[in-house]
């Protein structure tokens, strides 16, 4: 118990330059750095418009993770899950394997085949919120809350969140203070804790 007390007291002793300090935890929104040429990001990096894709800021590291978009404008968009080697000028995406997208059309889609479809009668409409659940294999869609029973999977490595638009589509990412609840074990998108 003596050690442990001149340890703490021996740290307390020291100058600031040998303690460790935490970085304070930078926000999840679209970067900026990886997107496409055509692409523009506003709103704090909380929306995309013009034409092209970018990925987020933060890769999904946690077992399970839960992100939303909210579709403004309808046109050509995707949203769903891509590794950084993903072409972000490429529409649609989905075409390699470094993308597992679902498209305005209900498609969902990764290396050029399609994995899955919403039904007919669920497709996405302006103002709808599309939710997406990864667990590292499997991704999932929900519709204003509701879980299309849609299961996706195909994409390999480190993904980030991806969307893509064109044609005067325009959505809003929500990686945190969501519309819905996440799935019960699903949990917003966090960074790992970042030491310098």
């Amino acid at each position: 118990m003596a050690g442990l007390f001149s340890f703490c007291f021996d740290c307390i002793g020291r100058s600031s330059s040998s303690h460790v300090t935490l970085k304070e935890m930078p926000t999840v929104q679209l970067d900026t750095h990886h997107m496409g040429t055509d692409v523009v990001v506003v709103k704090r990096g909380r929306r995309i418009c013009g034409t092209g894709g970018c990925i987020a800021n933060a890769p999904l590291h946690q077992n399970k993770s839960y992100f939303e978009f909210k579709i403004q404008s309808t046109g050509v968009w995707g949203i769903g899950v891509a590794t950084q080697k993903a072409n972000l000028n490429q529409v649609p995406m989905g075409r390699d394997a470094n993308s597992l997208v679902l498209r305005q059309d209900g498609s969902v889609y990764c290396n050029d085949e399609e994995k899955n479809r919403l039904p007919a009668n669920s497709l996405p409409q302006e103002g709808d919120i599309v939710g997406v659940t990864y667990d590292h294999v499997e991704l999932n869609l929900y519709l204003n809350g509701k879980n299309m029973n849609c299961p996706a999977s195909g994409i390999r490595g480190t993904v980030f969140p991806v969307v893509y638009v064109d044609d005067s589509a325009i959505l809003d990412c929500q990686f945190g203070d969501f519309y819905y609840p996440p799935p019960q074990g699903y949990q917003k998108i966090l960074f790992e804790q970042q030491i310098f």
